[in-house]
Order: C-alpha cells, then structure tokens, then sequence
C-alpha cells in the first residue's frame, strides 16, 4: 500500500427537504384538515478514526464526499426520511485543516473518536405544523435549509512514542528492523528510506511505538534532498534517538547539520527530550571509536551512546533508555493504539 500523509478533500452536507402544503379530503370523512408533512433533516459528513489504517491512499483517488439530501415531506402527515450521513474513515493521528491550511478544525488522536464536519440542513416544516386555534387552514410551509460545504485538508502525523533522526545512511531503519518486527528497505545508498515507517519495540516485556522517517541533509528545510515535510511524524514522540554514523568524517558536524534542520522547522522538535548514540562502531576501529565519540561528545555536550544494530552491541542499553523517558512522559502509547475495537477493513 503507498503512503500519503496529505490530502484535499471537499465535503458537502445533505439539503434538508421541503415542507408540504396539503389538505385531508376523504369522502364520508366529516372534519379535514390540513395535512401536511414536514421535511426530512439532510445528512452529515462526519470524520471517524478507525483502527487497521495509517495512510490516507483512500483519498488520493476519490476527493469528493456528498450527505444526501432529506425527502421531502407529502400529504396524510407523511414527514420526508432523513438523509444518510457520509462517513469518511481516517487513521489515528489525522488533523483536519481548513482549506488556508493554517486553520486547525480538529485533531483526532484516539481510535474511534468522531466529529461532525459539515451538518446537513434541517427540514422545512409543513402546513400541519402550522396549524392552531385561529389558523384553521395554514397555506404556508418551509423550504429545506442548505447544506454546507468547503474545502478541508486531511493531513497524518503518527502517533508514536520515539522517533529516528539522523543523515542518510546513519543505520537508523537498520536499528529499527533489529528492535522491531518492521522490515523496512536498506540498503548502502542514502534515501533508502522514502517513507515514515513504524514498528512496535519490545523492551524487557514492555513495548513502545518507534517512529523512522527520511534522512536529513543540510539545507532540508528549504527543500533540500526529500524536504523536511516528514518531520511532522515525529512532533508527537516524546523522546528522540539521534544515531550519527560513526563512519562518517566527522560526527560532530554530522550531529550539528540535523540539530540545525530540527531547529528551523520549529514546532517544539529541539525542545524534545534527545539521546544521542554512535551507531555502526561494529565497523570501527578503536582508535575511530574513541576519536569520533569524543567529536560527538564536544557538539552534543552529553556522552554519546555507543551501538551496533548488525552486531546488537549497545542496542538493548539504548531500548532501555528510551523506554525510561516515555515512562517519565507519561507512558507508552501501545494501548491507545491497540483497543479491543475492531478493525476496520476497506
């Protein structure tokens, strides 16, 4: 299945139906009356997070979504049938966004949370409703009001516990594959990875979600190598793991280029709790290891964390460690993301 995190959609609500003007003429039926039913109430569009999906693909190929309209109301007091809604089915950690795209309409973070985001018009009401002491033959109904419509962005940021930061080919999907049961591409070129992807990590008998997305490169937050639009999947993680290759020049300028591109995207990502680790020492020398931990130990002002995801070196020791500081935030978020409700299937 693709990934897509972004999508314009456009929504209409259903018209209400008209009242009726209309009279009861039965024969042999003394005392008539009028008669007139009112209108139906026009559907809903209404946004629901489902448990199965992460990925909006489903609104890549269909972009327009319309509540029907409600009946219209006719004579013998018959009322017009309510419109039904249109349910549009959305991963966990969906925002809704106005069409300015700075707008937030929403912001979906658990699974079965619903919101109504375009109210069908109500029904017209019909001569009969009318109807008193002193009107004995009302003349007069109600049309149905409007729906409403607009233009909305559907825009996913997972939700998940940790993330990955790192340059191209720092090991991070490899670390990800060694902890989790995720099989993400790797390979010995940079951008391997294209997309966010997620895996679940157990750590003596508890897990927490772990986030890996794209590779950062100077000049990523104006455009630069895929951009930082992923970044976004991470403002939600409550603690980092910045990997810096160990067989790069320098991995002070290294941790330094990732630092800057965090900072200028903003959103609160530099503030978030880091740990910083040497990853690949498996294929260093000792004189390489200790030179470049000292490097990385000068830009990032906190002894970096030595691990080797082909050889697990390290590895166990970095679970731990981001497992204590979700524990501190507040605790992983493995059971909001695993309810008993059903999954939902397309």
């Amino acid at each position: 299945m693709k990934f897509l995190d972004e999508a314009k959609v456009y929504i209409r609500s259903g018209d209400g139906g008209n009242g009726c003007v209309a009279f009861r003429r039965e024969k042999y039926i003394e005392y008539g009356g009028p008669s007139g039913g009112n209108g139906g109430r026009g559907g809903d569009v209404v946004i629901e997070t489902v448990d199965g999906l992460n990925t909006l693909i489903d609104y890549r190929y269909q972009q327009h979504f319309k509540a029907r309209s409600g009946g219209n109301g006719m004579g013998k007091d018959r009322h017009g049938a309510a419109g039904n809604d249109v349910v549009l089915k959305v991963p966990v950690g969906t925002q809704i966004i106005d069409e300015d795209k700075e707008t937030l309409l929403a912001d979906l973070t658990e699974i079965g949370q619903r919101i109504v985001l375009s109210k069908g018009g109500n029904g017209g009401f019909g001569n009969a409703h009318f109807k008193s002491s002193t009107n004995r033959a009302p003349r007069n109904a109600n049309p149905g009001q409007t729906g409403e419509e607009r233009w909305v962005w559907l825009r996913l940021k997972l939700i998940a516990d940790a993330g990955l930061v790192g340059l191209p080919n720092a090991g991070k999907s490899t670390f990800l594959a060694a902890v989790s049961a995720a099989k993400p591409k790797i390979a010995d070129y940079p951008f391997t990875t294209l997309n966010p992807q997620l895996g679940v990590v157990d750590s003596d008998g508890r897990e927490f979600v772990l986030a890996d997305i794209p590779g950062l490169i100077e000049g990523a937050h104006e455009g630069s190598g895929l951009g930082d639009r992923f970044l976004g999947h991470i403002e939600r993680c409550r603690v980092l793991l910045h990997l810096v290759d160990g067989t790069s020049e320098h991995a002070g300028e290294a941790y330094k280029t990732v630092r800057a591109e965090l900072e200028a995207y903003g959103n609160g990502l530099a503030d978030k709790p880091e740990i910083v680790a040497l990853s690949k020492v498996d294929a260093m020398t000792p004189e390489q290891i200790k030179q470049q931990a000292a490097r990385l130990k000068r830009a990032a002002k906190k002894t970096p964390r030595l691990l080797s995801s082909a050889s697990g070196a390290g590895v166990t020791e970095a679970k731990r460690a981001l497992l204590e500081i979700i524990d501190q935030a507040g605790g992983s978020s493995v059971k909001a993301t695993r309810e008993d409700a059903p999954a939902w299937q397309p």
